[in-house]
């Protein structure tokens, strides 16, 4: 069975106050994750309401509806990207809110078997859904150097892209490498040492890069800004918390077609130092939201 959770949801409340959510609507959490934000939707949705929670992690699935039965939530194991079908599966036309965490729950972090920690032995996979796509490990010893670094210099903004992709073929030229514990020593063998120490462990960007080009996720965030808005009721909100930059500019960039959105947020949303202290995975959380634009008026109206 999947253990309980252990992840602690980012910016609850400002979620919330931004969802402004309503009792009776219908709302999706297109990232379960551990399920706390999930929990306070159903909660403001009340029994008259639903709420649709999405995640492509079976594990997530899984846990969710053990924890959170009883209360007015559908589960559905699918890519955010894919919520119009996950709606058209359950014959919703539109919804009033939805919100995407696009990030790594620390239960993921914390699953040996999934490779998303630096200090795990287990396979390098990093893949949110392990039934789908390619693990991480096959792509470093498959890919050309060349492209190895493109990959971590543009999802992972590091600087030492280069000497970390020809350190890995060196590396994998003498064997393959399979453990995320390999790859960690691999990065920290090519880049150079800081004093003091960085504040963030010196693969934090390799491991970032390799998981987004695993799972797709930047493409999977901007086909999803694409698709949720014809599916949101009139005066629908939206709201998306994201991790680095790549992502915040995704978002932004979406929010500021007036076009579409109201944007209701001008600046991202940052967490609170004493939910830093409490919860330093806030630190780099970023919350976006907007409502759905009003229909132009009619000429002569």
């Amino acid at each position: 069975m999947t253990p309980s959770s252990i992840h602690t949801s980012v910016l609850p409340v400002e979620v919330m106050s931004y969802l402004a959510i309503e009792p009776g609507m219908t709302v999706v959490d297109g990232t379960l994750g551990g399920g706390g934000h999930t929990r306070l939707m159903a909660e403001a949705v009340g029994p008259t309401g639903r709420v649709i929670a999405v995640d492509r992690d079976p594990a997530a699935i899984e846990r969710g509806a053990r924890e959170l039965a009883g209360k007015p939530i559908r589960f559905a194991q699918a890519n955010f990207c894919d919520i119009p079908e996950v709606l058209d599966a359950l014959s919703i036309d539109t919804v009033d809110r939805v919100l995407l965490d696009v990030g790594l729950s620390s239960d993921q972090l914390a699953d040996d078997t999934r490779g998303f920690s630096f200090d795990s032995e287990g396979p390098l996979d990093l893949r949110f859904d392990p039934t789908e796509g390619e693990p991480a490990w096959r792509m470093i010893n498959r890919l050309r150097p060349e492209t190895i670094a493109d990959i971590i210099y543009e999802f992972g903004e590091e600087r030492f892209s280069r000497r970390i992709a020809r350190r890995i073929a060196a590396v994998r030229g003498q064997s393959p490498i399979r453990s995320s514990r390999d790859l960690a020593r691999v990065v920290l063998s090519a880049v150079p040492r800081q004093k003091p120490p960085p504040r963030l462990h010196p693969a934090t960007r390799t491991f970032q890069a390799l998981r987004i080009a695993v799972n797709q996720e930047l493409k999977s965030l901007r086909i999803a800004l694409e698709r949720v808005p014809p599916r949101l009721s009139p005066g629908g909100r939206m709201a998306v918390i994201s991790f680095h930059s790549l992502e915040d500019r995704l978002v932004k960039e979406a929010f500021r077609n007036r076009q579409v959105w109201d944007n209701l947020t001008t600046s991202p949303i940052e967490a609170s130092v004493e939910e830093e202290s409490r919860n330093p995975r806030s630190r780099s959380a970023k919350l976006r939201a907007a409502q759905l634009a009003a229909p132009p008026a009619p000429d002569g109206k």
